[in-house]
Parts: structure tokens; C-alpha cells; sequence
């Protein structure tokens, strides 16, 4: 977690052809890992709420403080992330991540009061802020163009996989949430090892330490020599061109356009209603007729889904692109939506058969919703901003990602006593809407082109065209 480290030590893996591929997917599945956490922490408090809410006397408001705790320490978490990615390295950044994962999940698990869980829930957000900004920055920065996606979207696979697993653990573990929340240290623990065997970001230390110290990781991830060297003049020329560094760097008119989209895909991904589902998706079932049991296995379902639908997406958005793919899902979970606003109209419990089609609603939301925004969500920000605004451009989206969070999280509940549950769905409904009419206008395709050519197009005006 030292200044100093900025690359591992020398690896079998340095060299050529598949090597280099395979030492790239070791970089990205170990630093995946955070993502895991993320999810894992996150997700948990969904099988371990109502036990808390028995064990602490906390009613909805409190249920709800709980529960957006992480989201606010995510939110302090994105804040600090900028500065830290930039200063330390992206490497080191992922390490304090993990550090403060292991921290939050050790006092989680020993808190005696309410009060102490949610300071603890709020450490774990800090974490989940880095981990949420660092992570994606430092595997795109390292994957080659033709790989980038995939190998990006394996830290929302991961998230999909920690979330399953905390759903999983809340079905076996049942009343013990003390335990749901100490499993977490284990991810923690392998990601701080891991992450200490590898190197850091060639384009950080382009800039940090200069070209010889990027040419020495290049030649290690790239599969040859040549491609290497040719990464490094793409590098050396988007350098040399005029830009400030830092927040001061987000006033330049000719970035405006990859803020849009970056921003505005953060902020889609929260408000059209995913996080909602996933945390209170126990809450839903239950006020559907399902018994606890029956609900939490159905949430289990929900993670199922969820894990499976990015596999895919990762294996899709390097095939058919970012941009096509949202497209192609969004209008089904505008279906999924207004087909259970349809079921819940009546304001009673769904009986029957109907009870099958909230399932089947939530499930095909959940397969449209996070197969789409939710894969290309850590992507796109990394992807599209320009190196020298790039840790700080990212920061800002992914401040936005935990703000919107943190609202869907307070209101959920409270939206649903005041529109009910046909109302909320209604208004999600349109949200994902809106959101389809936002990636036609705003969203360009960036599948295959390397980071370099990314800012080269905005810097020449042609972003929003790349199609």
C-alpha cells in the first residue's frame, strides 16, 4: 500500500503471446475480487435485515439507516477515491480497499448496538467507494482494446457473485447475521494478498514515473514487443497534449460530451431501480404472500439471475458492443415493470397464479435491468475520460453512482407507503424509459477502440458520432 510500489516483481508471465493473455485475466479476476466484496457487503443486508430489525427494535426509518449506511460511507468513499488513485496508484488504492474491507467486516460482525453496526456498514461503504472507483479504473487501464470490456465487466461479475453469495448465506445462515457479516473477511484477506503480486497501471506510471517505468509493465501484459512499444507512442501522444489535471480538468468544453454519458449512465443505473429490488427484495416477496423461507429462496433466484445475465453481458459487449446492448434490454425491463405494476394495481397481495408472475416480473427486470446498465456501468466512465481527467472524472461518476444509490435506498420503502407497490413500479417503469431515450441520444460505442483513439475522438468532437 506503499507509494514506492508501483510494480510487482518480475513474473513467469512476462513475455509473449498467451502468456501475456493469460496474465491479463489473472490482473483482472484477482482485482475482481473487490468486486466480490462489494457485492457481498452490500448485498447481505437483505437476508440479515429483518433478523436485525427483530434484534434491534428498528422500525422502517431505522430499517432504512441501516441499510444505506454503506451507501453513505460509499458516497465519502467515492470522494477520496480521485485523489488516492492519482496519488498513490490505482494498485494501492485497491490494497486500502481492501484493508478498510476487512475492518468494516470485523466490526460489523461484533457489533452490539445499532448504532455500532451502522458506523461499521459506513466503514464498509468507504471501502466499497474505493474498491467501486479504483477497481475499474486500474483493470481498463491495463486491458487491451479487444479485451477491455470483458475484462472490465468481470468486476460487476464479481459484484453479481458477491450479492448471490451474500442471498445464499442469508438463506443457510438464516438468523445468524453475525456471521453473514464476518465471511467477508475472507475475500478481504485473499484480495490484499493478491493484489500485492501485481503490477500497477501502465498509464499511471506513464505519468507518474515516466515512459520507462510504463515500458516495463507493457512488455509483460501485451504479446509482444512491438504492440507494446505501439501502446506506449499512443500514450506518449495523448501526453503531449494540452490539458489540466484534476477537477480543473472537467471544465474543458470538449469533455462535456463523455461527462454526459459517464455521469448520466451512473445515475441510470441507481434511479431506474435495480438497487431497490435487490435491497428489499425480501420486503416485495413477503408483502406478496411469500413466506420468509420461500422468499428468501426466491431472492436467491433473484441472484441467480442477476450472476448469470453479466456473465453473459460480459461475454456480449466486446462481441455486439455497449451501446447495442443497452438498447436491445432496456425496453424489456420497461415490460417487466409495468406487468407488475399491472398485478399489484388492485393494492392487495397477489393470489394464485399471480404470485408466480411477480417472480417471473422480478426476475425478467432483473435479467433486462442488470444485463444491460449494469454491465456497462463500471465500464463506460474508465473507457471514456481522458487520461489526464481520467481517476478524478471516474471519482465523480461513481460519487453520483452511491448518491442516487443512497436516495433509492432511503426511499424505497417510504415511496412505496405513499404510491404503493403498483405506484413504485409505475415510476420505475418510466424511469427505464427514460433511460433508453438518454443511451440514443447520449451514448456512443467505444467496443474496440483503444483508450487513446477514445480521446482523440472527443478531443476532435466526433464522440457522440462513434457508432
Amino acid at each position: 500500500m506503499s507509494r514506492t510500489a508501483a510494480t510487482a516483481p518480475p513474473s513467469p508471465a512476462t513475455g509473449t503471446g498467451n502468456h501475456s493473455g493469460r496474465y491479463v485475466v489473472t490482473i483482472a479476476v484477482v482485482s475482481a475480487l473487490g468486486g466480490l466484496l462489494f457485492g457481498y457487503d452490500t448485498g447481505v443486508i437483505s437476508g440479515a435485515l429483518p433478523t436485525i430489525a427483530h434484534d434491534f427494535h428498528l422500525a422502517d426509518a431505522g430499517q432504512q439507516i441501516v441499510t444505506s449506511a454503506i451507501v453513505v460511507g460509499a458516497i465519502i468513499g467515492a470522494c477520496f477515491s480521485g485523489p488516492v488513485a492519482e496519488r498513490l496508484g490505482r494498485r494501492p488504492a485497491v490494497m486500502w480497499a481492501a484493508f478498510v474491507f476487512m475492518a468494516g467486516a470485523f466490526f460489523s460482525a461484533l457489533a452490539a448496538e445499532a448504532w455500532t453496526l451502522g458506523i461499521a456498514r459506513l466503514v464498509l461503504g468507504l471501502a466499497v467507494g474505493l474498491a467501486s472507483q479504483a477497481v475499474p479504473l486500474y483493470v481498463a487501464e491495463l486491458a487491451p482494446p479487444a479485451r477491455r470490456g470483458g475484462l472490465v465487466v468481470a468486476f460487476q461479475l464479481a459484484i453479481t457473485l458477491g450479492i448471490l453469495a451474500a442471498y445464499l448465506s442469508g438463506y443457510v445462515l438464516d438468523e445468524s447475521w453475525r456471521w453473514m457479516f464476518g465471511l467477508g473477511l475472507v475475500p478481504a484477506v485473499a484480495l490484499l494478498i493478491g493484489m500485492s503480486a501485481l503490477p500497477e497501471s501502465p498509464r499511471w506510471l506513464f505519468t507518474h514515473r515516466g515512459p520507462e517505468a510504463a515500458r516495463a509493465v507493457l512488455v509483460r501484459i501485451r504479446p509482444d514487443i512491438a504492440a507494446a512499444e505501439s501502446e506506449l507512442e499512443q500514450l506518449t501522444g495523448t501526453s503531449a497534449q494540452e490539458g489540466e489535471r484534476g477537477l480543473r480538468a472537467l471544465r474543458a468544453r470538449w469533455l462535456r460530451p463523455a461527462l454526459i454519458a459517464g455521469i448520466g449512465l451512473a445515475v441510470a443505473s441507481q434511479i431506474t431501480g435495480i438497487n431497490a429490488i435487490i435491497y428489499y427484495a425480501p420486503t416485495i416477496l413477503g408483502n406478496s404472500g411469500f413466506g420468509r423461507s420461500a422468499a428468501m429462496l426466491t431472492t436467491v433466484g433473484v441472484g441467480v439471475v442477476n450472476f448469470l445475465v453479466v456473465a453473459l453481458g460480459m461475454w456480449l459487449v466486446d462481441r455486439i458492443g455497449r451501446r447495442r446492448l443497452l438498447l436491445l434490454l432496456l425496453p424489456g425491463a420497461v415490460l417487466c415493470l409495468a406487468v407488475l405494476a399491472a398485478v399489484f394495481m388492485n393494492g392487495q397481495a397477489p393470489q394464485g397464479g399471480a404470485r408466480w408472475i411477480v417472480v417471473a416480473g422480478i426476475l425478467g427486470y432483473i435479467a433486462c435491468n442488470g444485463g444491460s446498465l449494469s454491465v456497462v456501468l463500471w465500464l463506460a466512465g474508465p473507457e471514456m475520460y481522458p487520461l489526464k481527467a481520467r481517476a478524478v472524472a471516474v471519482a465523480v461518476s461513481t460519487f453520483a453512482v452511491w448518491f442516487f444509490d443512497l436516495v433509492v435506498s432511503l426511499t424505497t420503502l417510504s415511496l412505496t407507503s405513499l404510491l404503493g407497490v403498483s405506484g413504485t413500479f409505475c415510476l420505475y417503469a418510466a424511469i427505464n424509459a427514460l433511460a433508453l431515450l438518454f443511451v440514443i441520444r447520449c451514448v456512443p460505442e467505444t467496443r474496440g477502440r483503444s483508450l487513446e483513439d477514445i480521446e482523440g475522438a472527443l478531443r476532435a468532437g466526433t464522440f457522440r458520432a462513434m457508432r
